[in-house]
């Protein structure tokens, strides 16, 4: 894994949670929250937005990578991940998320999650095997 100590991505999932208050999920009650570190050291958050046609819903990670490439650019990097949510459930990135993050993040990039077990820590290659290699640059 990268170079994010553990004390750091303690911190940046308490970021993590704090957003998640401002989730707006009145049809489900999930209320998850991301955090991004950056390479350049910026940590950007993201919530997720929920909509009465449910395929119009974003997750915290895809909100939290398009506004960090809004406010810094694409050629942005990823870190380290961790996501939060306010309802004591597993809550590791789902598929959508983790093939955006994909196209911006270092693949030993830990990712920090609520999981069945307690909070579990992974590098991103392992959440997502060979998925950086399915990028077309």
């Amino acid at each position: 894994m990268t170079n994010v100590s553990e004390p750091e991505l303690e911190k940046l999932l308490e970021v993590a949670r704090q957003v998640a208050e401002n989730s707006y999920s009145p049809y489900s009650e999930f209320r998850v929250g991301a955090a991004l570190r950056l390479t350049n050291g910026e940590t950007i958050t993201g919530t997720n937005v929920e909509n009465v046609s449910y395929g119009l819903t974003i997750c915290a990670e895809r909100a939290s990578v398009v506004r960090a490439v809004s406010q810094f650019g694409p050629k942005i990097r990823i870190a380290a991940v961790a996501v939060a949510n306010l309802n004591g459930k597993a809550s590791p990135p789902c598929g959508a998320c983790r093939q955006v993050l994909a196209e911006f993040i270092e693949p030993g990039a830990p990712v920090i999650f609520p999981a069945a077990d307690g909070t579990r820590t992974m590098a991103f290659s392992e959440l997502l095997p060979l998925g950086t290699e399915m990028k077309l640059k």
